[in-house]
């Protein structure tokens, strides 16, 4: 494809993502500069389409960027009132309290929010500024410059034919290009990856590490509807199958939040994420909650973890990683959304005064010492070993240690610990079937837990099916030869959209990858678990997606 000839249409910065991190740099350009000519390109069909978090905001990073969003109506609507902590056993839990907790844990002055919709409201205050947003285009590919820097993209190349030919009604796209470009595509972007690899941006940083995050929102009883309570729990069901936990987040219009996260460092092949949640919606507490609701939306989304260690170097020539492309979650607090917005105002700021200078198609390491020497690296730095402790030594020991570390953070800005590593990737962390059992899973019962074809209708996917798939695979033969064989084929599971299946053929009784290219959410667990590192994400055509409503 690369005799393709494109028109070219020429910005000062152009940002691939309109998340909380590229809007936020879209809009700290504009307040600079007026005549800042930018551009935000975005995948879903709409702002805040592809957006999936918690997500419970800490406002920090919008008091920064528009210091008057409650007047400017942003959809902040409803406080933290109430923060619970439990351990589940099968049957019961038991509180955590609060007090012994770092006060960088408490969730007072924070907001439950739909991110999308916070994302929606963002790109109105960009769009007033003059930023052009324009949704449905999915950037394919880097541009680069004569001497090797990152030049712009391509977006919204349509109409390729499942075989990879230009079909009918075939068109090429566009080239993007800017003096810089922003890349804040979230949790493992594809150009992401690529700039990552190119310039080895992460070759002295740790393994980045990720959790599942599964998402439903239910509708309750008005009886027992507790708007602003935020309730998080740890134990049953995963135990000592997978770290992860819950959230249960009460919004307005007795509306719920019912989260699952699950870390992608297990061990076992036989554990099926999506069915850890839905067994988890059985547990007493949560039942009696959700009893007499009813589900609305679900969704997925991969989540970084692996904290401060594993930020890569976030700028190389013409190009800057914000938000998750680099992966800026505190995953005690589990929040990122703050840490995104800042780190779009802080790379806007090196990108203008670079354009005052007169630079272009250069790094831009202002804004990577912004990042790691301002609020965001304080915020990570604190909380660095949480993760590690959790992966090696478990959820108990990292409770204990894990609190008492980042007490020794907060009140000395020093640790004991350390620094500790992180080790293997999730991928390389997966071990053969063979030093495992299988694991039962309840069937799901249709009222409170849902399999996930009937999940993923709730998700509003829809992929336009006469396109190639956009789940590449490296060698077509290791999903049966090897990932069968040797781990069970833990695509099967490890997927919370059930893209991939293994069946027999029904002539020569052989078993047939198959991959369902349209159920996929975007989540790209595939990308990063998958054990032989064989499936690689790209983008589909754009618009083409989950189209979530209010996550």
């Amino acid at each position: 494809m690369a005799e393709i000839e494109r028109e070219a249409m020429e910005y000062d910065v152009v940002i691939v993502g309109a998340g909380p991190a590229g809007l936020s740099a879209a809009i700290r350009l504009k307040q600079l500069d007026a005549d800042c000519n930018v551009v935000v390109l975005e995948k879903g069909s709409e702002v805040g389409a592809h957006i999936l978090s918690g997500a419970v905001l800490d406002p920090v990073g919008l008091d920064a960027l528009i210091p008057d969003w409650k007047e400017k109506g942003a959809p902040l609507n409803v406080p933290v009132k109430e923060d619970h902590f439990y351990m589940l056993g099968e049957a019961g839990e038991v509180r955590v309290p609060n007090w012994p907790m770092p006060r960088l844990m408490s969730n007072h002055g924070n907001y439950i929010v739909s991110m999308g919709n916070v994302c929606r409201w963002m790109a109105e205050q960009a769009e007033e500024l003059g930023v052009e947003i324009f949704p449905g285009m999915a950037c394919s590919e880097i541009v680069y410059g004569e001497n090797g820097e990152v030049k712009g993209v391509v977006a919204g190349e349509f109409g390729i034919s499942p075989d990879g030919t230009k079909g009918d009604g075939y068109e090429p796209g566009m080239e993007l290009h800017g003096k810089y470009v922003f890349l804040s595509e979230g949790v493992r972007g594809s150009l992401s990856k690529q700039v990552i690899a190119k310039y080895d941006l992460d070759a002295k940083s740790e393994p980045q590490k990720y959790g599942l995050g599964m998402k439903e929102i239910w509708e309750i009883d008005p009886a027992k509807h507790k708007e602003g309570s935020v309730t998080h729990t740890m134990g049953w069901p995963l135990n000592k199958n997978a770290g992860g936990g819950s959230f249960i987040y009460h919004l307005e219009n007795n509306q719920v939040y019912v989260g699952f996260v699950v870390h992608l460092g297990y061990k076992n092949p036989h554990v099926f994420p999506y069915m850890e949640f839905q067994r988890f919606k059985h547990h007493p507490m949560v039942k009696d909650l959700l009893e007499g609701g009813k589900r609305v939306a679900y969704g997925a989304r991969a989540i970084t973890e692996g904290g401060y260690q594993s930020m890569p170097k976030m700028t190389a020539p013409g190009v800057a990683l914000l938000g998750c492309s680099v992966g800026m979650v505190n995953v005690p607090r589990i929040k990122g959304n703050h840490n995104a917005m800042l780190s779009g105002k802080a790379a806007a700021e090196a990108a203008y005064a670079a354009i005052q200078d007169g630079r272009a198609g250069d790094e831009l390491p202002d804004y990577e010492t912004a990042v790691r020497d301002g609020d965001i690296g304080k915020d990570l730095w604190k909380v660095r070993n949480v993760k590690p402790l959790w992966s090696k030594y478990g959820l108990t020991t990292s409770l204990a240690v894990g609190g008492f570390d980042m007490w020794c953070n907060e009140l000395f800005n020093f640790s004991l610990l350390g620094s500790m590593h992180h080790g293997k990737s999730d991928a390389e962390a997966t071990e053969p079937a063979s030093k495992h059992k299988p694991i039962d899973y309840p069937k799901p019962d249709g009222k409170l837990s849902f399999d996930r074809l009937t999940n993923v209708a709730f998700s509003f996917t829809n992929h336009e099916e006469s396109q190639p798939a956009h789940l590449k695979l490296k060698d077509a033969d290791v999903p049966v030869k090897v990932n069968l064989e040797k781990y069970a084929g833990p695509s099967a599971r490890y997927c919370p959209a059930g893209v991939y299946e293994f069946v027999k053929d029904d002539k020569t009784g052989e078993d047939r990858f198959v991959i369902n290219f349209q159920n996929c959410v975007h989540c790209k667990t595939c990308d990063i678990k998958d054990p032989s590192q064989n499936i690689v994400w790209t983008t589909p055509q754009g618009g083409d997606g989950p189209n979530y409503p209010n996550m």
